[in-house]
């Protein structure tokens, strides 16, 4: 199966990096490859850094891009972004993308356990080393977390007799396979709760994929350190796909942007706090109407960008 990946806001998203042809960018979410291979046209003179924790990611880039001598790929984590360019001793940057989507590949590939749409082992790791899957999670969890996890990553008000159901059925039997969770899932959310919206299974699958991959933890810091990595007038790209991500990016990217920190009220400033950052979009950009109806996918995204002082 070709590892390809329909990027969402991809023209948003590139204008928004604001590319200088000797420039040098983090593709913090390498996928498909779509953003990197744009990103490098635009900057013939200067270099990509194409990042994913997704060994099969890295593999099929480098089969189908043999011949572009301008990126960079590493299998990390973009938690790790510090790391990665002091390793390959670079000392600034002039812009960075992240997409916090999960690929199509990943998604529609039954093997690798993302999609409620086909029967497959319960995984969802999007780096295949790693120890703990989706069964751990499912199996593992008590009844406790697993409600949290399902109502907090979710936002699934019937995360309580999900969590229930899920824990009544594995001392049954082990919980094994996406098909058994769905069916779990329809029998604990009642039947005419499931007549409209989305997939029933949709914001379970969702919440266990961010528990598995800890999504929400690194965001928070991976901009912190992209900022800190930033030449001056670099831009960062985000595109988030739920109202968590997004929340957090917002939150971070106001903080960043704020001269002061001091209590309200507090005559004279002495937290030594600099602002770091201009907003550019007050607002998020999303998807046009055409691109939704070509890629409903890309419905929940909206894309933020800052740009370094």
């Amino acid at each position: 199966m070709e590892f390809s990946h329909k990027p969402v806001l991809f023209d948003e998203s590139i204008e928004g990096l604001n590319i200088a042809e000797d420039g040098i960018y983090v593709d913090c979410t390498l996928g498909g490859g779509g953003h990197t291979l744009e990103i490098s046209k635009h900057c013939p003179k200067g270099k990509v850094i194409a990042i994913d924790q997704d060994e099969e990611a890295i593999s099929n880039f480098k089969l189908k891009s043999e011949a572009i001598d301008n990126v960079i790929t590493v299998q990390s984590n973009f938690k790790n972004i510090v790391e990665v360019l002091t390793d390959l001793k670079i000392d600034g940057i002039d812009g960075a993308l992240i997409d916090l989507g999960v690929s199509s590949y990943q998604l529609d590939n039954p093997e690798r356990g993302f999609s409620y749409m086909n029967d497959a082992p319960l995984d969802m790791r999007m780096d295949t080393s790693q120890k703990v899957t989706a069964r751990h999670i499912v199996n593992g969890y008590t009844e406790e977390e697993l409600r949290r996890i399902i109502s907090e990553y979710g936002e699934e008000k019937w995360a309580a007799r999900i969590a229930k159901f899920i824990v009544e059925e594995r001392n049954t039997c082990f919980i094994d396979t996406t098909g058994q969770l769905v069916e779990i899932i329809k029998k604990a959310i009642p039947k005419a709760a499931r007549r409209d919206g989305p997939h029933p299974a949709k914001r379970t699958f969702q919440a266990i994929r961010i528990e598995v991959n800890k999504e929400l933890e690194i965001i928070e810091q991976t901009i912190g350190d992209l900022v800190s990595q930033m030449n001056s007038n670099g831009r960062l790209c985000i595109i988030t796909f739920h109202s968590l991500e997004d929340r957090i990016v917002k939150n971070k990217f106001k903080e960043l942007e704020r001269s002061c920190i001091c209590p309200p009220g507090q005559p004279i400033c002495n937290c030594d706090k600099k602002k770091e950052v201009n907003i550019i979009t007050r607002k998020p950009i999303i998807p046009s109407l055409k691109e939704t109806k070509e890629n409903p996918r890309s419905r929940s995204a909206k894309l933020r960008i800052i740009e370094k002082i």
